[in-house]
This record gives C-alpha cells, structure tokens and sequence, in this order.
C-alpha cells in the first residue's frame, strides 16, 4: 500500500500550456510507485487554464470542487463537484475555470509506455 496525504503531495510543474495552475501527484511518478497509471490534482485559479492541445494517453478529469468548462471538437462541457469526463487518445481539448472561483479537478491517465 502507498499512501500520500495531501498535505505532503509533491508538487510538480504544470507543463507550459497550463495558466494560473499548481499542480500535485497523488500517485506514481515522484509520489509513489506505479505499474500502470499516475494521479494527480491540479488547483486552477479563477481564469486558469489549459490550452487547447491533444495528448496520445487517455485521460480522465473528476472536479472535486469549483467549476470548469472542457471544450473539443465535439463542444464545451460545464462540469460541477463530482463531475467527470473521459478524454480519449488523441483527442483535443482545452480546460477553463471561467468562474470567480478556484477548482480543483483529479487527473488519472496511464503511465507512459517505457
């Protein structure tokens, strides 16, 4: 068992594309071991942002708290607490806290193949 407390997640640096973000691991990479996939957490301040781009992993967003809109190619979604979206590999999206209030939104994907 690996268990990291929040208080104690590693922080690590929101790549390029992401705005007025801080972003923690939860588990695997620098915050625990793990065969098949990494989580982490991502406080998005009030106008944060990622830009609009794709990645070859899939990912999973779930809001914990706060509000953010993802938009792809197929619209936008508002998603609320408790919210959650699966993006597939390869495709586009963007994340938006478009509200006066931080969020915080969970992030599962697969590790990278080694």
């Amino acid at each position: 068992m690996n268990t990291t407390r929040f208080a104690s997640a590693p922080p690590y640096p929101a790549p390029s594309d992401h705005h007025g973000m801080t972003c923690l691991r939860l588990q695997g990479h620098n915050a625990g071991p793990s065969q098949a996939r990494w989580m982490g957490v991502s406080q998005v301040e009030p106008g944060g942002s990622i830009e609009r781009g794709a990645s070859a992993l899939e990912k999973h967003y779930v809001v914990l708290s706060g509000e953010v809109t993802i938009v792809t190619d197929d619209g936008e979604a508002v998603l609320g607490p408790w919210d959650s979206v699966r993006l597939a590999p390869g495709e586009a999206r963007a994340l938006e806290n478009r509200s006066s209030a931080p969020a915080a939104v969970l992030l599962a994907m697969p590790l990278p193949p080694a």
